[in-house]
């Protein structure tokens, strides 16, 4: 729990960042459902959770709750570790590799 309050400008700021980082990831969605390759997606994906990190980062500036800040981490983990596992997907497919080893 966090022993300072937030008001006056660092309010206002808090509040234009998370407004602007809600827009951001709403666009980085659309371009998920409209992305034109699997590639695209998939950075878009990873774009988004990596908006969503710094959004609850934020968040977590503003009602001082630290466990915010953990869920962040964790999603930044799992973000990374998607995007490899995709990664390694794309390519065997793209190499012709059979999907399942035998």
């Amino acid at each position: 729990m966090s022993v300072f309050t937030v008001e006056g400008p660092l309010l206002w700021a808090i509040y234009v960042t998370l407004a602007t980082l809600s827009l951001s990831i709403l666009g980085a969605l659309l371009r998920v459902l409209w992305g034109p390759s699997l590639a695209d997606r998939v950075v878009a994906l990873d774009l988004v959770a990596y908006l969503a990190m710094g959004f609850l980062t934020t968040y977590a500036i503003l009602v001082g709750e630290d466990t915010f800040i953990d869920a962040a981490l964790v999603l930044g983990l799992l973000a990374f570790l998607g995007t490899l596992a995709v990664a390694r997907y794309i390519e065997r497919v793209r190499s012709g590799e059979a999907l399942v080893d035998s």
